[in-house]
């Protein structure tokens, strides 16, 4: 006899969550008159404003901080075997750092990458010297350790899957992400 995945807590939780769903109209109700004491019209008469008695709902998102400077890229390139970071990115990494020394709340993934060319350890390992060096140039202008995670996809990811330089280049990345 097969057994369901879930206890029997979590089927009754499912049920009353459908039983919520279905009750659920699609039809506008009419909202209650409040009373308060004045002469106010009551809802649906004529010269009534409709109010509603809930409060619009903001996003998580839309409260918490910005997701990183706007105007700046959010990856940057490396050469062939390299984890150096490029003169023309440190302008990428300065913009990224101003930005979470001064929204210490905000938390940054760097995400390393490699070509499809070496084996599969050496391009792990080499996708997570980008991410760190990323980070260290990040931390020594003032950037909290713990506002930062490294990763490394190694070739796992590519951005594109041709084989020539022009898609290698491409795929020699560290991608920041903010979480």
């Amino acid at each position: 006899m097969n057994r369901l995945p879930f206890s029997r807590g979590a089927a009754a939780l499912a049920l009353v969550g459908s039983v919520l769903l279905a009750a659920c109209s699609s039809t506008p109700m009419q909202e209650a008159p409040v009373s308060n004491g004045s002469a106010t019209p009551a809802a649906g008469s004529p010269g009534s404003t409709p109010q509603s008695a809930v409060a619009p709902v903001q996003s998580r998102a839309a409260a918490q901080v910005p997701v990183g400077p706007l105007d700046a890229a959010k990856v940057v390139y490396f050469d062939y075997d390299s984890a150096t970071i490029r003169p023309e990115f440190r302008s990428v990494i300065d913009a990224h750092a101003r930005h979470l020394a001064a929204h210490r709340d905000s938390k940054l993934t760097i995400a390393g990458h490699t070509d499809e060319r070496g084996g599969r350890e050496y391009n792990l390992a080499l996708g997570q010297q980008r991410a760190e060096a990323v980070r260290r140039a990040m931390e020594l202008l003032g950037v909290g350790a713990a506002q930062v995670e490294t990763v490394s996809f190694g070739e796992e990811k590519p951005v594109e899957a041709a084989h020539a330089e022009s898609a290698w280049s491409r795929n020699r990345r560290a991608e920041l992400s903010y979480r």
